[in-house]
């Protein structure tokens, strides 16, 4: 597993220079709608490259599931990956993005490696072997009360058909919350609970690669993450609540009432 975490970290690194080399320096005709409010440029492109590269040198006959290019199926060791985690905030500006890089073996996630170049912080962690940012241990935060917890949250891009019932769940949480905080990366977010600065999380409709890496991070510090059953299938359905484990039933309770049904299921 160390020979993996080395390759990822420095697959990480080694894209997070593309992405800083560029930044602010796109314009108009560097952007592609994929689809609405859903964009791609040739850094996110050439970022992903770079990490696939580095990790087919060392590991020829692995897999990968890659936001902007490869998709092979489930088995053995596949590589999922976010090669710009953020991306609309990447195109306006927003030093807010990151790197994630997720390993799993006929789908159990064995490691993550989430690094964020602006503030030079590499979140990481392994089946079983606790999580780090920059090599120090972290936990979730210790956070009971809904009335001092801080959540973040991701508006609904990908389905905006469900904003009425997201924005009933947005009222329902941030009237019973500290706050609440959207800053346009999942991964960080993600992250953020597993070091303590975030309490929860919820969003609909995120991608594998927008979690497979903070899952394994997230856990190895305590949290826990779900789908808005409260079930396992969250990679399946992309409809994510995550928590100290504290605040999960409070998360859930409150999320499925909003949605009464729609999604969740």
């Amino acid at each position: 597993m160390n020979n993996f975490k080395q390759t990822a970290m420095r697959a990480a690194r080694e894209a997070a220079e593309i992405l800083m080399t560029n930044f602010g320096r796109l314009g108009a005709n560097d952007v592609v709608t994929k689809n609405k409010s859903d964009f791609v440029t040739w850094v996110d492109k050439t970022s992903e490259q770079e990490i696939i590269k580095i990790i087919r040198q060392d590991f020829p006959d692995h897999n990968f599931c890659a936001e902007e290019s490869e998709h092979d199926d489930v088995g053995g060791f596949r590589w999922i990956i976010d090669p710009l985690d953020g991306t609309t905030n990447y195109i306006h500006g927003v030093p807010i993005f990151s790197v994630s890089i997720g390993l799993e073996k006929d789908g159990e996630l064995l490691l993550g490696v989430v690094y964020d170049p602006n503030r030079d912080e590499l979140f990481y962690a392994e089946k079983d072997g606790g999580a780090f940012l920059n090599d120090e241990p972290v936990k979730v935060s210790a956070t009971t009360d809904p009335a001092l917890a801080l959540l973040a949250t991701g508006y609904p891009f990908r389905a905006k058909q469900y904003i009425d019932a997201y924005q009933n769940s947005f009222k329902k949480l941030f009237l019973e919350a500290a706050g609440v905080r959207r800053a346009g990366s999942a991964a960080l977010d993600l992250c953020y609970i597993a070091c303590g600065r975030y309490d929860g999380f919820w969003e609909l409709d995120l991608k594998p690669w927008d979690l497979a890496a903070a899952i394994v991070i997230l856990q190895q510090a305590g949290g826990i993450i779900t789908d808005f059953a409260g079930g396992n299938r969250v990679l399946e359905t992309g409809n994510t609540i995550a928590s100290n484990a504290h605040l999960h039933s409070f998360l859930i309770k409150n999320v499925k009432e909003a949605f009464s049904g729609i999604v969740y299921e």
